[in-house]
């Protein structure tokens, strides 16, 4: 139902959020208010919008099982897989839940930034404040007061780098090194993607074969419509840009060998048995 794209144009549409990959939605926080867009009675104040610990992923998927429960929604829901944040779990959950919000949804403007007083629904990445250890030590940097320079040790020369200190790097350097951690970042985006393609390559593989694997089972009666459509979804799996012709005939010939090998094998079988007897 609709490509992860449309997904999540479809909930930063609904929540004016900015998530960028399914994945994301693992913390639970989305869910939570789509279900409040459909039921207009979540407790968003027990939501935790920034989330980024599975701990906290826990209590949001708490909050929803609440939802679900309170309003008798038959769906189970496995958090464990969920919070892991992998795409097929995800992506899953998030087709049925659009599917609910459709079915259920009295179609109502929703102020979804009002509901969450304000709050930032997006990934918690994106608005990550600084922590006050960080902000604490920062400060405490800045009001460091100057020392005064120590005695240069005995054969050391001016301007010589002692083992363990720490130097400025230069403009230049440090832009290089800025670019190094863009193209890392660059790379672990990729490999992401990568990934998820793979994944529902895999997924939707696995589904054509076995439709191919039961087409090539079952037995239709000759002439039957059954007969017809199997042919038809065969032509369909075994097309190529060359055409499907030559292969459906290629697979129905492979297929008729095995059953014509399968049948002479039980005829020499029962040969054998009748020498046996007769002797």
């Amino acid at each position: 139902m609709g490509s992860r794209q449309e997904l999540l144009g479809w909930v930063n549409g609904l929540l004016q959020t900015n998530y960028n990959r399914v994945e994301q939605l693992g913390t639970g926080a989305a869910y939570c208010q789509i279900l409040d867009a459909v039921y207009g009675d979540v407790r968003l104040e027990r939501v935790k919008f920034n989330a980024n610990q599975e701990y906290e992923y826990v209590e949001n998927f708490k909050v929803l099982q609440n939802v679900l429960a309170k309003h008798r929604v038959d769906k189970p829901i496995d958090p464990t897989r969920l919070i892991k944040c992998r795409f097929q779990d995800n992506f899953e959950f998030l087709q049925w839940l659009k599917r609910h919000w459709e079915a259920y949804s009295s179609g109502a403007e929703y102020d979804a930034v009002g509901r969450r007083n304000g709050k930032p629904g997006g990934p918690a990445d994106s608005a990550r404040p600084m922590s006050s250890a960080s902000s604490s030590s920062a400060g405490a940097y800045r009001a460091r007061p100057a020392t005064t320079a120590r005695p240069r040790p005995a054969g050391v020369a001016r301007g010589a780098v002692r083992p363990g200190s720490h130097t400025a790097l230069p403009v230049g350097s440090q832009q290089q090194q800025a670019q190094v951690q863009d193209l890392t970042r660059r790379v672990a985006d990729a490999k992401v993607l990568i990934q998820t393609a793979e994944k529902e390559r895999d997924f939707y593989f696995t589904k054509l074969r076995e439709i191919e694997v039961y087409l090539q089972q079952a037995e239709f009666e000759a002439g039957s419509e059954l007969e017809s459509m199997a042919k038809h979804i065969q032509t369909i799996l075994y097309s190529t840009e060359e055409g499907a012709d030559d292969d459906v005939d290629g697979a129905q010939a492979d297929l008729r060998d095995e059953q014509y090998a399968d049948q002479a094998a039980d005829h020499m079988e029962q040969l054998h048995v009748d020498e046996e007897e007769t002797f």
